[in-house]
């Protein structure tokens, strides 16, 4: 969720999912398994929005509500 929060959510509040990637996969050295399981879990959590495309993410108002 800090990866999410750390961007400027672009057109109606997309932020790509490369913009969550690599910070978890490269700088917190997440497997991909640990990052699709973080993923899921914010989703689950009804923090995030996924995109049936795949590209790019919602921060939802409960996810918001996390840093408020």
């Amino acid at each position: 969720m800090e990866h999410a929060r750390a961007f400027e959510p672009v057109q109606d509040g997309r932020i790509y999912i490369e913009k969550i990637n690599y910070p978890m996969l490269y700088r917190d050295k997440a497997t991909p398994a640990e990052y699709w399981a973080g993923l899921q879990h914010a989703i689950g959590q009804g923090w995030l929005e996924y995109h049936e495309s795949g590209t790019f993410v919602r921060m939802l108002p409960a996810g918001n509500d996390l840093f408020a």
